[in-house]
This record gives structure tokens, sequence and C-alpha cells, in this order.
């Protein structure tokens, strides 16, 4: 389905702690109009409608809108496929937050859904189109860092139930460091780097007990149903080697997001959750890190993937933020976890070319 010449009309289901950052980025692009929020719950819809000036009306009746171009789908992940693929049944591109979905099948499912339909599909993270990792990707294609060698990346925090109204979901499959903060991580290096085809890792956490500390359930205990910490080792098409510790078991870290090590030199780099991550430089044989000015916009928020689709559909062209990149994550992310429990090296079938 092609778009009219005019802003999109995107109709956003789920208002969760998300949203707003979504309401303020899609703010700064005149090529989408925010008509419409949804929620089961719809106080939480109402609330969203008076807080962002958007229209609050159900689910139902936002996918039954034939004005709506495109369903920006903000729900917790489990239900991220399913909602997803109503959206296109009603005839609508979707965009979507991280992870595409919980399962490969799921994911599987909303893609051919999607080309079954001719609707394109985008998912978060869209921050690797931000200033900082576009420009980090510019100084290893032009060589500063001669062939890259090795990368690792590193997430380390406490869990979200001391500050989470409901944290259980990040608790529950499809959540955990891995899923919830890794896509961020993993994507970044595939964008840098090119795709992943095989991982493995070890992991501790599956199936403790976490004390709830904020909000309704405050006393309340959930049991992970996914490892709370893992270290998993990465190998890209290319050759190029790579580790990733995720952890919601640290108090913090000092360790960087993450660093690319080539032949002529090192990158370190800023926080891939953010537009506009720091970038420090050190040549083979330099004993000093230089500091590098981004060459990129980085005056940006969540919307600029979105954005970026409703473009590529008009003229044609792939859009970077695409269902086929946040697959190759998910699918890497999955094969980690599955690599905490199997022991093994686990393949990652899927692959995907770097984005434009």
């Amino acid at each position: 389905m092609t778009l009219e010449a005019r802003p999109a009309r995107v109709g956003i289901i789920g208002s969760g702690n998300v949203t707003h950052f979504y309401v303020n980025g899609c703010a700064r692009f005149a090529s989408i109009e925010l008509a419409a929020c949804a929620d089961l719950d719809m106080e939480r819809a109402r609330a969203l409608s008076v807080k962002g000036g958007i229209p609050a009306v159900t689910v139902e009746a936002l996918l039954a809108d034939p004005s709506i171009d495109v369903a920006l789908v903000l729900t917790p992940p489990a239900a991220h496929a399913a909602v997803s693929i109503a959206a296109i049944a009603a005839g609508k591109h979707v965009y979507t937050e991280k992870p595409l979905a919980t399962s490969r099948a799921d994911a599987q499912r909303l893609l051919a859904a999607a080309m079954d339909a001719g609707l394109r599909v985008g998912a978060a993270p869209d921050t690797f189109l931000g200033g900082g990792l576009q420009t980090a990707r510019a100084l290893i294609d032009e060589g500063l860092i001669g062939e890259p060698l090795v990368a690792n990346a590193a997430v380390a925090h406490t869990g979200p139930e001391r500050w989470h109204l409901d944290p259980r979901i990040f608790y529950a499959r499809g959540g955990g460091p891995l899923l919830d903060v890794g896509p961020y991580y993993v994507t970044a290096l595939v964008s840098l780097l090119g795709p992943i085809g095989s991982v493995s890792a070890v992991g501790r956490g599956l199936a403790s007990e976490r004390a709830i500390m904020a909000g309704p359930l405050a006393g309340k205990t959930v049991s992970s149903e996914v490892p709370t910490s893992v270290i998993g080792t990465l190998t890209f098409e290319t050759g190029v080697v790579g580790g990733l510790f995720a952890s919601f078991d640290a108090a913090g870290t000092l360790a960087p997001h993450i660093e690319i090590h080539g032949t002529a030199g090192s990158l370190s780099l800023g926080d891939p959750n953010r537009f506009d991550g720091e970038i420090r430089f050190r040549a083979v044989g330099s004993e000093r890190w230089e500091e590098v000015p981004l060459r990129f916009d980085t005056d940006v928020e969540r919307g600029i993937g979105l954005a970026d689709m409703i473009e590529a559909i008009r003229s044609g062209r792939p859009h970077r933020a695409s269902a086929e990149l946040a697959y190759h994550s998910l699918d890497v992310l999955l094969a980690l976890e599955e690599a905490t429990v199997s022991g093994r090296l686990e393949t990652v079938a899927s692959r995907v070319d770097r984005p434009g």
C-alpha cells in the first residue's frame, strides 16, 4: 500500500512508559500525524490523549479506521506480534517497539503476513540512525581503525523491580536483559559490522526470585523465566569476533558500552540506547584516547525509524529500521539465551544486509 503525499496518519496502540518518547519524537517530523491512540485499558488511553493531544479510541476502532495508515505498536513485548498481525490484517503498515516478537515463530508469521499483504513492517531500535552510531559507522567504513578484528559490548545494572510499577514483564519470556536492552547493542553491532553467524553463552538467574519494591505490587516477588545475566560470544560473518555482557544483577559497571578494535586503532562508543553517544579513538601506538566530533544530527528522538519508513514507502526504497534487521537481532538474542541452556555453539540462521 502506498501513502498519499500528506502526513501519514499514525495510530498508537499501547500507552506504556516508552510512549511519551514517541509522542515527543514524532512531533519533529512533518511526515507524521499522530491521529489516534488506543489501549486495552481505556483509562490509560485517555490519559495519553490528555497529555499528548491525541484522540483516544478503542483498539478495535483504531484498527477499523480506514484513515489510519500506520499502526505504531507500543504494547508489552508479548503482544507485539499479535497486535502487529492484526494491524496488517486491517490494511495498515506497522512500526513496533522492540523486540519484534518474543519467538522466532511469531516473528516469522508477522513477516509473512506483511509480505502477503504488500505492507511494510519497521521495528525499534532506531537509535543506530542517530549521530553517534552513524559517525562511528562512517569512521569504520573509511578505514580509521583498519580492518575490524574484535568487538565487545556491555550493559549491566540492577533490574527494573526497584522502580517499575509492574516489572513482571521484564522477567517473563521475551524479557530479561537480553531481549529488553540487548536489541540496542546487537542492532548497533550489526549496523557497524554486519550480520552475526553464530553465538555461545553462559548465564545465570533463571528461576531466581526478585522482590518488587515499587507501586501496587511492592512486597510481592517475581520469578524470572529468563536468565538475568548472560555473557556471550558473537562471531560475525566477516570474521570479527565479539562479546556481549548483559545483566540485571549489577549495581553498575564502568565497562564501555561498545568498543571495536582494528588493525590500526580502536573506537570506544557511547550508549546505543541514545542518539548522541560520544566517540573516542585511539590509534595503534598512541598512549591516549581522542574525542571524535560527531558528523551527523543528534537532535532526534524515537520516531526517526518510523519517519524513515514512511519516506521509504513513498520513494520505493528499503527502510533502514526494517523487520529483517529486527528479526536478525531477535534471532541472535534468542540464540544467546538458548546457548545458556544448551552449552553449545548456536548457529544463527537468519541473515541481513547492513542497513543503508
